[in-house]
Order: structure tokens, then sequence, then C-alpha cells
């Protein structure tokens, strides 16, 4: 069975990351149709938009895409040229597992956790209101007639939006990825301790959802206290759901715990397209230089042949990648500074394990 995926290089190293993927997946022998599209700097000068129609267009007609990190060019008008495409087609979850594969160096041992963040509210929503702006004096009244308390003149807000309805489908997301992969747990990580009515929203969602999946053990916890317990005894979780903003910072930890980025990967999933990407960055100062490591992005080739039902092929490519990081021979900077090899070679490394 061939499949369509539209395929998007990205800014930055992602032409390097994506050609070296897209080269190990078709060494599996799957068969693909890559629909090339351009977002990101690259359409800002090409086509005058960082989010051109046409990219929507063909990942909402293919349902699934492979994304290499891209840039948002400066005075674009988007935030995040990422936040807008997760938004424009509804990619409501964001999945990042971390696990530690034998041969990278980290204290820790037995990681693998799976980070679920809600990825369409929160503070990300992007409502802000600029300082001396009309929008934002009105708002400070509003405040000072509902609360008695006062915002201060010269304040800029953005506020913090959490609805039942996304607490509960992502909570929702989360029970049915831990059933679907054979996970034990639920975390759900919150600060309602101090935000009661927003995070408490939140939290109270996700308990009442816990209760229609009784074969999944639920609790939940405070964020600094997550924190804390990630770098002390982060085998003791498994899946973590939160609300957007947290979800963002405790993936950046949970990287940092199985050694780097570099196999970090990704996907914004929605109730039927799912967008797999690497979470780190576009590094403009490495792009073309054959230097970063390809393999989150790799990874995140593992989860859309997961997605796509090649579940075999999958857990062959896995264990290529897994294979490598093992023998510790060709690997770029990031896991092995001395005497690193390049993107490319990462590629060709990984290709021979499949043979």
């Amino acid at each position: 069975m061939q499949h369509r995926v539209t395929f998007i290089p990205g800014d930055g190293i992602g032409p390097e990351v994506a050609e070296a993927t897209r080269r190990v997946l078709e060494a599996t022998g799957v068969q693909f149709q890559w629909d090339v599209i351009t977002i990101g700097s690259r359409a800002q000068e090409m086509l005058g938009t960082p989010l051109p129609d046409a990219a929507l267009d063909s990942i909402r007609k293919n349902k699934v895409a492979l994304k290499g990190p891209v840039t948002t060019p400066i005075a674009s008008g988007f935030r995040s040229v990422n936040v807008a495409l997760r938004k424009k087609l509804d990619l409501y979850a964001c999945l990042r597992p971390y696990k530690i594969y034998p041969g990278i160096p980290t204290p820790f041992k037995d990681v693998d956790i799976v980070v679920v963040r809600e990825n369409t509210e929160d503070l990300y929503s992007g409502i802000e209101f600029a300082k001396d702006s009309a929008q934002c004096a009105e708002l400070r009244d509003l405040v000072s007639k509902a609360t008695g308390d006062r915002i201060k003149k010269d304040s800029a807000v953005s506020l913090k939006v959490i609805s039942q309805t996304a607490s509960r489908r992502i909570a929702k997301f989360a029970f049915d990825y831990a059933i679907e992969n054979n996970r034990k747990k639920v975390t759900a990580v919150h600060k309602a301790n101090i935000l009661k009515f927003s995070d408490g929203l939140f939290l109270d969602t996700a308990r009442q959802v816990a209760k229609e999946y009784p074969d999944i053990e639920f609790s939940d916890m405070v964020l600094d206290t997550t924190c804390m317990e990630l770098v002390r005894k982060p085998w003791q979780f498994d899946v973590l759901v939160l609300p957007n903003f947290y979800g963002d910072f405790i993936s950046e930890l949970c990287a940092g715990l199985v050694g780097s980025m570099g196999v970090a990967p990704g996907a914004n999933i929605g109730d039927d397209i799912a967008v797999f990407e690497p979470t780190h960055g576009s590094a403009p100062k490495y792009a073309g230089k054959n230097k970063v490591n390809p393999m989150a992005m790799m990874l995140s080739g593992v989860m859309m042949l997961r997605y796509l039902g090649e579940g075999d092929t999958a857990n062959k490519l896995e264990k290529a990648i897994a294979d490598v990081i093992l023998e510790g021979k060709n690997l770029t900077y990031d896991l092995k500074p001395d005497n690193p090899v390049g993107t490319s070679q990462v590629a060709d490394a990984v290709i021979e394990k499949l043979k």
C-alpha cells in the first residue's frame, strides 16, 4: 500500500533532517508518495506568507504530514507558524514520547515518559492586550469592576483560557493513548492549588474523564512538584497530561532526561489529521553544515508509521536507530562530542542497519 504524505522540509536545519528521514523511511520498503510543501521563512520569501493556503489544503487532503522545523519570519503577522498551523487544523493534542535508548550518556535509566500537551488554549491561545492600548484600558476597568483588584496602568495582559471542552478532549486523548499503547498510568499536571478556576477546571475535568477508564491508574500532581520528581525519580511517571503552557516546559525537561533534543520526536494530532515533527527548532546557525542530529525527526517518522498502521515496520526502524545509538560510531556531536559524524552519515548508518 502506498501512503500519500505531505512533506514539509522546513527552514534552517529542517531540509537536512527531513531529507535524512525521508531516506530512511523509503529504505524500510514502505511506499510513499510525497507531496512537497513549503511553509515558514522560505514560503514568506517565495509566496509572501509563511503559511500558504496550498500547504493547509495539502495536509487536509492527505490527513498526514511529516514536517521539519520551521522559522517564523520577523514581521510576518504570525506569532508562530507552528501555533497557527495547529490552530487552523485543530491539532489539539501534542504527543511527545521521551525514552532513553541504551548508549546515550545520561544519569538516568529506564525513563519512558509520554507527554500529552493540550495544543489550542492556555496562555498560548494568543489573546493579548498591549500596554497603553484602548483594549487593555477597557480590560483593566472590567477587572476592577468585577473583582475590586486593580491592574497597573503600564501593564500588558495575556489571558489564560482553559475550557472544559478542550480539557475533556485532551484528557480522553491521554487515556485512549494509554489503553492503545499498554500504558498503566495517567498523571494530570496542574497548578489548581493557586489557579483554582482555570487549572481547577482542567483538573476537575481530568478527574471526571478518569472515571471512564477504570483500568488506567490516575493521579494528579502540582507542576512544581512534578518538576522536582521528574529529576529525582522520573521512572515513576508514565503518561503526563498537561495544559498548553506547562506542557511546553515539561517537554524540554523530559528531553534533558533522555539526553538530547536530538532524540525527542513529536506529533500534533487532531480528530482526523496528524502532523509529525521533531520537538527541536530550526537552528539556522547550523543550516547547511551537515551537523545536527536527525534522529528526532526519524523517530517522528517512526510515530508516523505507527499512525499509518505500519507497526512492524515502525518497530524495525526504531530498532535500527537504537542499534546505531548503542553501537556509538555514527552519532552527531550532541551524543558523541569526540569525532562525531554528520547528519547524512547518521542516515547512512540507520539504512545499513535496516538491511
